[in-house]
Protein backbone atom coordinates (compact mmCIF):
# COMPACT_ATOMS: atom_id res chain seq x y z
CA UNK A 1 0.00 0.00 0.00
CA UNK A 2 1.72 3.46 -0.83
CA UNK A 3 2.39 5.59 1.49
CA UNK A 4 1.31 9.40 1.88
CA UNK A 5 4.67 10.24 0.88
CA UNK A 6 4.31 8.05 -2.39
CA UNK A 7 1.48 9.95 -3.59
CA UNK A 8 3.36 13.62 -3.99
CA UNK A 9 6.19 11.52 -5.80
CA UNK A 10 3.59 9.94 -7.68
CA UNK A 11 1.80 12.88 -9.08
CA UNK A 12 4.92 15.10 -9.26
CA UNK A 13 6.43 12.45 -11.63
CA UNK A 14 3.35 12.04 -13.76
CA UNK A 15 3.14 16.04 -13.96
CA UNK A 16 7.59 15.68 -15.33
CA UNK A 17 5.94 13.26 -18.26
CA UNK A 18 3.45 15.67 -19.23
CA UNK A 19 5.70 18.42 -19.23
CA UNK A 20 8.16 15.98 -21.21
CA UNK A 21 5.17 15.44 -23.52
CA UNK A 22 3.88 18.93 -24.23
CA UNK A 23 7.81 20.14 -24.49
CA UNK A 24 7.89 17.52 -27.81
CA UNK A 25 4.96 17.76 -29.11
CA UNK A 26 5.30 21.89 -29.38
CA UNK A 27 9.01 21.29 -30.58
CA UNK A 28 7.33 19.10 -33.41
CA UNK A 29 5.30 22.31 -34.06
CA UNK A 30 7.02 25.10 -33.93
CA UNK A 31 8.86 24.37 -37.48
CA UNK A 32 5.74 24.28 -38.67
CA UNK A 33 4.43 27.21 -37.08
CA UNK A 34 7.47 29.54 -37.97
CA UNK A 35 6.76 28.68 -41.66
CA UNK A 36 3.25 29.53 -41.50
CA UNK A 37 3.35 32.82 -39.84
CA UNK A 38 6.66 34.10 -41.45
CA UNK A 39 4.68 35.03 -44.58
CA UNK A 40 2.16 37.07 -42.36
CA UNK A 41 5.27 39.05 -40.40
CA UNK A 42 7.13 39.45 -43.61
CA UNK A 43 3.93 41.24 -45.49
CA UNK A 44 3.09 43.49 -41.89
CA UNK A 45 6.74 43.98 -41.97
CA UNK A 46 6.79 45.45 -45.64
CA UNK A 47 3.63 47.04 -45.27
CA UNK A 48 4.68 49.51 -43.30
CA UNK A 49 8.48 49.96 -44.54
CA UNK A 50 9.78 53.11 -46.11
CA UNK A 51 10.62 52.26 -49.68
CA UNK A 52 14.43 53.59 -49.31
CA UNK A 53 14.43 50.47 -46.40
CA UNK A 54 13.15 47.79 -48.86
CA UNK A 55 16.33 47.78 -51.24
CA UNK A 56 19.34 48.18 -48.37
CA UNK A 57 21.26 45.36 -48.86
CA UNK A 58 23.85 46.48 -45.84
CA UNK A 59 21.17 45.71 -43.04
CA UNK A 60 18.71 43.23 -41.68
CA UNK A 61 16.15 42.58 -43.99
CA UNK A 62 13.69 41.10 -40.80
CA UNK A 63 12.92 44.44 -39.43
CA UNK A 64 12.67 48.09 -39.76
CA UNK A 65 16.12 50.11 -40.15
CA UNK A 66 14.26 53.09 -40.84
CA UNK A 67 11.02 54.53 -38.88
CA UNK A 68 7.68 53.02 -39.81
CA UNK A 69 5.64 54.95 -42.63
CA UNK A 70 2.29 55.05 -43.82
CA UNK A 71 3.11 55.55 -47.39
CA UNK A 72 2.46 52.65 -48.48
CA UNK A 73 -1.48 52.82 -47.42
CA UNK A 74 -1.58 56.34 -48.64
CA UNK A 75 -0.41 54.78 -52.06
CA UNK A 76 -3.09 52.42 -51.68
CA UNK A 77 -5.96 54.18 -50.89
CA UNK A 78 -5.02 57.86 -52.26
CA UNK A 79 -2.86 57.49 -55.17
CA UNK A 80 -4.63 54.45 -56.77
CA UNK A 81 -7.55 54.90 -58.13
CA UNK A 82 -8.43 51.42 -58.57
CA UNK A 83 -7.79 49.58 -55.00
CA UNK A 84 -11.40 50.93 -52.88
CA UNK A 85 -13.66 50.64 -56.41
CA UNK A 86 -12.06 46.99 -56.81
CA UNK A 87 -12.34 46.04 -53.02
CA UNK A 88 -16.10 46.98 -53.41
CA UNK A 89 -16.87 44.87 -56.37
CA UNK A 90 -15.01 42.34 -54.77
CA UNK A 91 -17.61 42.57 -51.34
CA UNK A 92 -20.62 43.20 -53.47
CA UNK A 93 -19.58 39.74 -55.53
CA UNK A 94 -18.87 38.01 -52.77
CA UNK A 95 -22.13 38.81 -50.95
CA UNK A 96 -24.14 37.91 -53.92
CA UNK A 97 -22.20 34.14 -54.26
CA UNK A 98 -22.92 33.97 -50.59
CA UNK A 99 -26.87 34.85 -50.67
CA UNK A 100 -26.79 32.60 -53.64
CA UNK A 101 -24.94 29.43 -52.36
CA UNK A 102 -26.79 29.34 -49.21
CA UNK A 103 -30.19 30.01 -50.53
CA UNK A 104 -29.59 27.20 -53.32
CA UNK A 105 -27.26 25.12 -51.16
CA UNK A 106 -29.19 24.49 -47.79
CA UNK A 107 -32.75 23.02 -49.47
CA UNK A 108 -30.48 21.13 -51.34
CA UNK A 109 -28.67 19.23 -48.93
CA UNK A 110 -31.89 18.86 -46.80
CA UNK A 111 -33.73 17.41 -49.31
CA UNK A 112 -30.87 15.03 -50.61
CA UNK A 113 -31.05 14.26 -46.59
CA UNK A 114 -33.96 13.98 -45.16
CA UNK A 115 -36.93 13.80 -47.91
CA UNK A 116 -35.12 9.80 -48.76
CA UNK A 117 -35.57 10.55 -52.39
CA UNK A 118 -34.80 7.73 -55.26
CA UNK A 119 -31.07 7.75 -55.73
CA UNK A 120 -30.14 10.33 -53.62
CA UNK A 121 -27.02 9.21 -51.66
CA UNK A 122 -25.18 8.63 -55.51
CA UNK A 123 -26.18 12.17 -56.68
CA UNK A 124 -25.17 14.01 -53.33
CA UNK A 125 -21.31 12.01 -54.50
CA UNK A 126 -22.43 13.30 -58.17
CA UNK A 127 -22.35 16.51 -57.17
CA UNK A 128 -19.36 16.58 -54.74
CA UNK A 129 -17.45 14.83 -57.72
CA UNK A 130 -18.65 17.82 -59.97
CA UNK A 131 -16.78 20.07 -57.15
CA UNK A 132 -13.45 18.14 -57.92
CA UNK A 133 -13.50 18.99 -61.61
CA UNK A 134 -10.77 21.69 -62.37
CA UNK A 135 -11.63 24.85 -62.93
CA UNK A 136 -9.54 25.24 -66.05
CA UNK A 137 -11.25 22.45 -67.92
CA UNK A 138 -14.77 24.32 -67.58
CA UNK A 139 -13.28 27.86 -68.47
CA UNK A 140 -13.61 27.67 -72.18
CA UNK A 141 -17.64 26.03 -72.09
CA UNK A 142 -18.38 28.90 -69.40
CA UNK A 143 -17.17 31.39 -71.39
CA UNK A 144 -19.73 30.46 -74.47
CA UNK A 145 -22.55 30.60 -71.36
CA UNK A 146 -21.07 34.29 -70.39
CA UNK A 147 -20.48 35.47 -73.83
CA UNK A 148 -24.27 34.41 -74.51
CA UNK A 149 -25.84 36.28 -71.95
CA UNK A 150 -24.19 39.62 -72.72
CA UNK A 151 -21.77 39.48 -69.37
CA UNK A 152 -18.32 40.10 -70.24
CA UNK A 153 -16.51 42.70 -68.93
CA UNK A 154 -18.74 43.19 -65.80
CA UNK A 155 -17.95 41.10 -62.15
CA UNK A 156 -21.82 39.72 -62.73
CA UNK A 157 -19.91 37.24 -65.03
CA UNK A 158 -17.93 36.38 -61.95
CA UNK A 159 -21.45 36.13 -59.94
CA UNK A 160 -23.10 33.71 -62.62
CA UNK A 161 -19.49 31.71 -62.75
CA UNK A 162 -18.70 31.44 -59.04
CA UNK A 163 -21.77 29.70 -57.50
CA UNK A 164 -20.58 26.58 -59.47
CA UNK A 165 -18.26 25.90 -57.63
CA UNK A 166 -19.32 26.77 -54.41
CA UNK A 167 -23.00 25.14 -54.50
CA UNK A 168 -21.74 21.32 -55.07
CA UNK A 169 -19.13 21.78 -52.20
CA UNK A 170 -22.11 23.48 -49.96
CA UNK A 171 -24.40 20.91 -51.00
CA UNK A 172 -22.29 18.04 -50.50
CA UNK A 173 -21.00 19.13 -46.90
CA UNK A 174 -24.44 20.58 -45.85
CA UNK A 175 -26.67 16.87 -46.89
CA UNK A 176 -23.59 15.68 -44.82
CA UNK A 177 -24.17 17.46 -41.47
CA UNK A 178 -27.99 17.31 -41.79
CA UNK A 179 -28.03 13.13 -42.03
CA UNK A 180 -25.72 13.83 -38.59
CA UNK A 181 -29.16 15.90 -36.61
CA UNK A 182 -31.49 13.24 -35.64
CA UNK A 183 -34.56 13.16 -37.13
CA UNK A 184 -36.62 12.54 -33.54
CA UNK A 185 -35.74 16.75 -33.49
CA UNK A 186 -38.05 17.27 -36.62
CA UNK A 187 -40.91 14.93 -35.67
CA UNK A 188 -40.96 16.48 -32.03
CA UNK A 189 -41.32 19.76 -33.71
CA UNK A 190 -43.97 18.52 -35.91
CA UNK A 191 -45.54 17.22 -33.04
CA UNK A 192 -45.56 21.09 -31.37
CA UNK A 193 -46.95 22.11 -34.92
CA UNK A 194 -44.32 23.03 -36.73
CA UNK A 195 -44.65 22.47 -40.36
CA UNK A 196 -41.65 21.16 -42.87
CA UNK A 197 -40.85 24.81 -42.78
CA UNK A 198 -41.04 25.32 -39.42
CA UNK A 199 -39.24 22.80 -38.48
CA UNK A 200 -36.16 23.48 -40.84
CA UNK A 201 -35.96 27.33 -39.48
CA UNK A 202 -36.75 26.88 -35.77
CA UNK A 203 -34.69 23.76 -35.05
CA UNK A 204 -32.39 21.90 -38.26
CA UNK A 205 -30.73 25.46 -38.94
CA UNK A 206 -29.94 26.36 -35.32
CA UNK A 207 -28.53 23.32 -35.03
CA UNK A 208 -26.34 23.78 -38.11
CA UNK A 209 -24.40 26.54 -36.94
CA UNK A 210 -21.40 25.35 -37.58
CA UNK A 211 -21.67 23.35 -41.31
CA UNK A 212 -23.65 26.69 -42.31
CA UNK A 213 -20.58 28.73 -41.20
CA UNK A 214 -18.35 26.71 -43.54
CA UNK A 215 -20.94 26.94 -46.13
CA UNK A 216 -20.79 30.62 -45.73
CA UNK A 217 -16.84 30.76 -44.91
CA UNK A 218 -16.10 29.17 -48.49
CA UNK A 219 -17.94 30.91 -50.54
CA UNK A 220 -16.22 34.36 -49.08
CA UNK A 221 -12.91 32.44 -49.25
CA UNK A 222 -13.13 31.58 -52.78
CA UNK A 223 -14.87 34.86 -54.03
CA UNK A 224 -12.14 36.90 -52.67
CA UNK A 225 -9.07 34.37 -53.55
CA UNK A 226 -9.97 33.56 -57.19
CA UNK A 227 -7.89 34.59 -60.51
CA UNK A 228 -7.89 33.24 -63.34
CA UNK A 229 -11.97 33.69 -64.10
CA UNK A 230 -11.18 37.34 -62.72
CA UNK A 231 -8.56 37.91 -64.97
CA UNK A 232 -9.99 36.76 -68.66
CA UNK A 233 -13.71 37.40 -67.90
CA UNK A 234 -13.49 41.07 -66.42
CA UNK A 235 -11.45 43.20 -68.47
CA UNK A 236 -11.88 47.16 -67.38
CA UNK A 237 -10.51 48.56 -64.16
CA UNK A 238 -13.74 49.59 -63.08
CA UNK A 239 -15.27 46.42 -63.19
CA UNK A 240 -12.11 44.04 -61.44
CA UNK A 241 -11.74 42.54 -58.35
CA UNK A 242 -9.51 43.10 -55.69
CA UNK A 243 -7.10 40.33 -56.43
CA UNK A 244 -6.64 41.47 -59.89
CA UNK A 245 -6.55 45.47 -59.32
CA UNK A 246 -3.70 44.51 -56.73
CA UNK A 247 -1.47 43.45 -59.30
CA UNK A 248 -2.42 45.70 -62.27
CA UNK A 249 -2.41 48.37 -60.32
CA UNK A 250 0.73 48.11 -58.50
CA UNK A 251 2.79 46.11 -60.61
CA UNK A 252 4.22 48.56 -63.89
CA UNK A 253 6.00 46.70 -65.99
CA UNK A 254 9.38 46.01 -63.81
CA UNK A 255 8.55 48.23 -61.02
CA UNK A 256 6.90 46.63 -58.14
CA UNK A 257 5.44 48.55 -55.31
CA UNK A 258 6.30 46.32 -52.52
CA UNK A 259 5.02 48.28 -49.84
CA UNK A 260 1.60 48.69 -51.72
CA UNK A 261 1.10 45.45 -52.37
CA UNK A 262 1.99 43.96 -48.95
CA UNK A 263 -0.37 46.53 -47.42
CA UNK A 264 -3.02 45.66 -49.90
CA UNK A 265 -2.49 41.43 -49.40
CA UNK A 266 -2.40 42.05 -45.40
CA UNK A 267 -6.26 44.35 -46.22
CA UNK A 268 -7.80 41.48 -47.87
CA UNK A 269 -5.88 38.42 -46.52
CA UNK A 270 -6.32 39.26 -42.84
CA UNK A 271 -9.64 39.75 -42.10
CA UNK A 272 -10.16 36.11 -43.57
CA UNK A 273 -7.31 34.51 -41.20
CA UNK A 274 -9.53 36.16 -38.18
CA UNK A 275 -12.29 34.91 -38.75
CA UNK A 276 -11.49 31.67 -39.44
CA UNK A 277 -9.21 31.80 -36.38
CA UNK A 278 -12.21 32.74 -34.22
CA UNK A 279 -14.25 30.10 -35.52
CA UNK A 280 -11.91 27.07 -36.01
CA UNK A 281 -14.11 25.18 -33.41
CA UNK A 282 -17.12 25.20 -35.70
CA UNK A 283 -14.86 25.33 -38.78
CA UNK A 284 -13.58 21.83 -37.39
CA UNK A 285 -17.14 20.66 -36.38
CA UNK A 286 -19.11 21.32 -39.61
CA UNK A 287 -15.98 19.48 -41.32
CA UNK A 288 -15.94 16.14 -39.25
CA UNK A 289 -19.81 16.80 -39.84
CA UNK A 290 -19.42 15.62 -42.97
CA UNK A 291 -17.41 13.42 -42.69
CA UNK A 292 -19.22 11.07 -40.80
CA UNK A 293 -21.29 10.29 -43.67
CA UNK A 294 -18.37 9.95 -45.91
Amino acid sequence: MAGPVDVPWAMLSRTRRQIRRHLVIYAGLAPFLVIALFPVLWMLITAFKDEADLYRMDVVPFWFNLPPTLKNFELLFFHSNYFVPSLLNSLMLTAFVVVVTLLTAVPAGYALARLRLPGAEPLGIAIFVTYLVPPIVLFLPLARVVGTLGLFDSWWALALVYPTFTIPFCTWLLMGFFKTLPRELEEAAWVDGCGLIGGILRVILPLSRPGLLIATIFPITFSMNEVLYAVVYVGPREEKTVTVAIASTLIRGDIFYWGALMGAGLLVGLPLAILYLFYLDHFIRGLTGADAIS
